[in-house]
């Protein structure tokens, strides 16, 4: 089967680890379209066959998150995983909830972020976690990313803990978002939890587990209900049919002059069988990929 498959990762699990138990499952080609730490779960969409070739659609998703905060800590991966480096005292008046909603307010939008030390951003060809555990030191360069909305979810002051959501684009380290709020909260924190719920249209809700995915791997009204197939991933854009002639010169990457809008066309043939994905600009048609078996 061709398309993609939405999986609820659990903790302990690498996105390694699930590409890796779904291929051996459908014996094809799987990748994913975005690393979730082990010690994250949630939404980590899955592209199996001919699904691969989406991958280039789905780098750019805005998402979302639930994240907890551990108060008056810090760690060297700022999260759960590291190591205590640092503590500091909670001041507990700060801990209300118009207090934490004005500081969560004031980071929405568009701005500079810095990734954490232990993240594996490329700088130099060497990624920099190489950097944190060789113990030398780099200049991160900041990155463009946009919050936009923060919801605080719960405020436990006896665990100092503050769990979120958080809304923003592609890029953004929820991780370094939650030192952030620490920080304006005058103390410091780590990321203790954290749970994927959205990657572009691609929901929680909808997901399903690799013991469901096994548990229902013979079902094929299962997968056929589970798995969402390239044809149906861009069911809403504009459809062209090509005759014989134009359409073999379509699957040989011929560039052909059709009546289209820019963006991306979905191609069939004359008998109304999905052919692919074709890209148009200014009326000039060109092949992106092909879903033929």
């Amino acid at each position: 089967m061709d398309g993609i498959i939405v999986i609820n990762k659990e903790k302990n699990y690498t996105s390694h680890d699930v590409v890796y138990k779904v291929k051996k499952l459908f014996g094809t080609k799987v990748g994913h379209t975005g690393t979730l730490d082990p010690n994250a779960t949630g939404v980590l969409p899955i592209l199996i066959g001919k699904g691969t070739q989406l991958s280039q659609f789905l780098i750019n998703h805005d998402k979302k998150y639930i994240a907890t905060i551990q108060l008056g800590v810090k760690t060297d991966t700022a999260d759960i995983e590291g190591k205590i480096i640092q503590e500091k005292n909670v001041d507990l008046d700060n801990l209300n909830i118009n207090n934490i909603n004005s500081v969560l307010k004031n980071m929405v939008g568009k701005q500079k972020q810095t990734p954490p030390i232990y993240s594996a951003i490329k700088v130099n060809g060497k990624k920099l976690y190489e950097y944190a555990r060789s113990g030398r030191n780099v200049d991160i360069p900041e990155r463009d990313i946009e919050i936009y909305d923060l919801k605080l979810l719960d405020l436990n002051k006896e665990e100092k803990t503050i769990t979120y959501e958080i809304y923003c684009s592609k890029g953004t380290y929820v991780r370094t978002v939650c030192e952030k709020i620490a920080e304006s909260l005058n103390t410091l924190g780590y990321m203790k939890e954290l749970q994927r719920t959205m990657v572009g249209e691609f929901l929680l809700k909808d997901a399903i587990t690799l013991d469901e995915l096994n548990e229902n791997f013979e079902n094929q009204d299962f997968l056929n209900n589970k798995i969402i197939s390239i044809e149906k991933f861009f069911e809403n854009k504009p459809k062209i049919k090509l005759n014989d002639n134009k359409l073999r010169l379509f699957l040989n990457g011929v560039i052909i002059k059709e009546n289209c809008e820019d963006g991306i066309i979905r191609i069939y043939d004359e008998k109304n069988v999905f052919i692919g994905i074709g890209i148009c600009t200014n009326e000039k048609l060109k092949r992106k990929c092909i879903c033929l078996k």
